[in-house]
């Protein structure tokens, strides 16, 4: 992590460029790099174009954007996100009653874990890794329980020009096996023969901004292809560690009824349980993505 700081100062400088006002919301920046909190609007109330576009927007911008206060009944929260794309399923996790797409959230005093304590990006080892999720957290504990986001953009960029050369063309492989395999035991889910095994570029291009972020994680990425295994190995243990620097990231502090938008194709993120033996809970939907290019 040394290596990020030298004689001219960190290799990724954010560039603050002067965007245009937002007229429909407001947008508080969490930090430079990524994030930010939105106020003036109630989701539970549907968008029209110039409204949804300035989400959209604010979300390309930021990386991961987050709404307080807010009151969604699960057909609303299943409607925000169907704004954004087909719904995704998940291959695991446990589900509310009659609703596959409405994802269960939930720790307490007797779970033997909690949701994403590791830093990931949302279920990358699908063929199409989903574009994007909206978590709503209706319950949370007095203290703890924050979310990590790391820009992987970000991320990217502070590479140095030989590592970049390196990668490019480079291939990894992502497999939900490790990941899910009676991870939700405790929920009554039974495991299924098999999980999603993909493999994808270890840089992708966002199919919307057009930019290159890292596309690894420690979560799911088990091997770069076309290297020896040796090699594969020390490579990744650097890339996660370059990844979950604190300079790509910021922390969310949650409260009741609030919600966390993030864009699952340039960010990765992280949930502290540091808050046993009290409740955190809530819902998840998550947006079909495309394949990583």
């Amino acid at each position: 992590m040394n290596q990020m700081r030298g004689n001219h100062g960190p290799r990724y400088r954010h560039q603050p460029g002067e965007s245009a006002p937002y007229e429909r919301i407001r947008v508080d920046k969490l930090t430079p790099i990524i994030g930010a909190e939105i106020s003036g609007i109630d989701l539970a109330q549907p968008m029209d174009a110039d409204l949804f576009g300035e989400v959209l927007r604010a979300l390309a911008e930021n990386l991961v954007v987050f709404f307080r206060d807010q009151h969604l009944t699960a057909q609303q929260h299943l409607a925000f996100g169907r704004r954004f794309g087909e719904l995704h399923i998940h291959p695991a996790a446990p589900h509310e009653p009659g609703e596959p797409a409405l994802m269960k959230i939930h720790a307490d005093r007797d779970s033997p874990r909690a949701n994403g304590e590791g830093w990931h990006s949302d279920v990358s080892c699908d063929a199409e890794p989903p574009m994007g999720s909206v978590l709503y957290i209706k319950q949370c504990p007095p203290h703890g329980g924050d979310t990590l986001f790391a820009n992987m953009y970000a991320a990217y960029e502070a590479l140095s020009d030989r590592m970049k050369t390196y990668l490019d063309g480079l291939r990894a492989v992502h497999d939900g096996e490790e990941v899910y395999r009676g991870t939700y035991a405790n929920f009554g889910v039974g495991d299924k023969p098999s999980y999603p095994k993909s493999e994808h570029p270890v840089v992708r291009t966002h199919p919307v901004t057009g930019r290159k972020a890292l596309f690894l994680n420690r979560g799911f990425t088990r091997r770069i292809l076309g290297i020896p295994r040796d090699e594969s190995e020390a490579m990744l243990r650097y890339l996660w560690d370059h990844a979950e620097n604190p300079l790509f990231q910021c922390r969310f502090r949650w409260s009741e009824n609030a919600i966390a938008f993030w864009d699952n194709r340039c960010a990765q993120h992280r949930a502290m349980w540091d808050y046993w033996p009290h409740t955190r809970s809530g819902n998840r939907v998550t947006i079909k993505g495309d394949r990583p290019v």
